[in-house]
């Protein structure tokens, strides 16, 4: 189940990736000040594991009895959400590569 800990930690992460200020410092920082695209990626597709093997997790705690229903069905809902929003980057990624690609010369 969502806790508030949880939701916390998820608004200081979008914060992070929204901040206008340019002040979030890290390891993938760029001369502008911000993290870069690759780092970024890494983070997301990370946190997309983590929140898969939680479902998979809630989901075989659910099969042997050890688990409430509604735990399960939130872990597989936060799961549906990350890929949806991975698959959307993704999408945007490849739409602007096809765009400079048809960019002339």
């Amino acid at each position: 189940m969502a806790t508030p800990s949880i939701a916390a930690n998820a608004y200081a992460s979008l914060a992070k990736l929204t901040d206008p200020s340019g002040l979030t410092k890290g390891a993938g920082e760029v001369a502008g000040g911000g993290q870069s695209f690759g780092t970024l990626v890494k983070e997301a597709v990370s946190a997309l594991s983590k929140t898969s093997q939680n479902s998979d997790m809630q989901t075989q705690a659910a099969a042997s009895g050890k688990a409430n229903i509604v735990d399960v069905v939130t872990a597989v809902a936060e799961s549906e959400v990350a890929i949806d929003a991975l698959v959307s980057v993704r999408d945007k990624v490849i739409s602007a590569y096809e765009e400079i690609m048809r960019m002339p010369i």
